[in-house]
């Protein structure tokens, strides 16, 4: 199973959610009409599509990912392809690389790689921006066994700061923070529809179950912070 439109419909695609979120973004890194923008893991590009109006580009954004998303925006240019081949064999350059939750799917041989070769491809002043869930104070709604296992990913997602903080003394941290309010029925909704890479693996058994725990455990209306973790590198 795979995490194909996994945006859609969710407070990751409202304008709301997009206009905050850029607003973040512009605040740790200097961009202006004539920027080039990556965005790797890009979904159907509602965030890359957002800085295009914003910022007036010249030029589309490119987006690339491994799946072929549904509704994606036409203010992007889209490549259906792996990051690591694209950036062997691409030598354009950008202003930033935008990798939002998309990093904890990669080895930690990989994602090293992968860094490495996004900083060849970067401007001179170019930055990359890292987006993982916040590791220790997470308010995401769950059940029993998907705390389980966001757990497991979220130690995972604390190794990766770990190591990415043991390899690069040029790197910074900010935490990015929406408040969400979202209707319990739509939330479950969005968990039959396995929206979280942590809910992948559970089979529909599991997921019912976990959908009562959740219509026990709530109120009609979820009101929770939505945490990141934003890592900053430099060329």
């Amino acid at each position: 199973m795979s995490l194909r439109n996994w945006d859609n419909k969710t407070w990751l695609s409202s304008k709301k959610y997009i206009q905050s979120f850029n607003t973040f973004l512009l605040k740790q890194v200097k961009l202006n009409k004539k920027s080039q923008i990556l965005d790797i893991g890009c979904g159907r590009g509602k965030i890359l599509g957002s800085l295009y109006s914003k910022l007036q580009l010249s030029k589309k954004p490119l987006g690339i990912d491994i799946e072929r998303h549904k509704d994606r925006d036409k203010r992007i240019n889209f490549k259906r392809i792996d990051a690591i081949k694209y950036l062997e064999k691409n030598t354009k350059k950008f202003d930033l690389i935008l990798i939002k939750q998309t990093i904890h799917f990669l080895t930690f041989k990989k994602i090293k790689y992968l860094i490495s070769l996004c900083k060849t491809k970067l401007k001179k002043r170019g930055k990359i921006l890292i987006f993982t869930l916040e590791t220790s104070q997470n308010e995401i709604p769950t059940f029993l066994l998907m705390k389980k296992m966001l757990k497991e990913s979220l130690n995972r997602d604390k190794k990766i700061i770990n190591f990415l903080t043991g390899i690069y003394s040029r790197i910074k941290k900010k935490n990015f923070l929406f408040r969400v309010k979202i209707p319990k029925k739509k939330y479950i909704k969005m968990i039959e529809n396995r929206y979280i890479s942590t809910l992948l693996d559970l089979n529909s058994n599991e997921i019912s179950k976990g959908v009562d725990e959740i219509n026990y455990k709530y109120e009609k209306i979820l009101s929770f912070k939505d945490k990141l973790i934003c890592i900053i590198l430099q060329k």
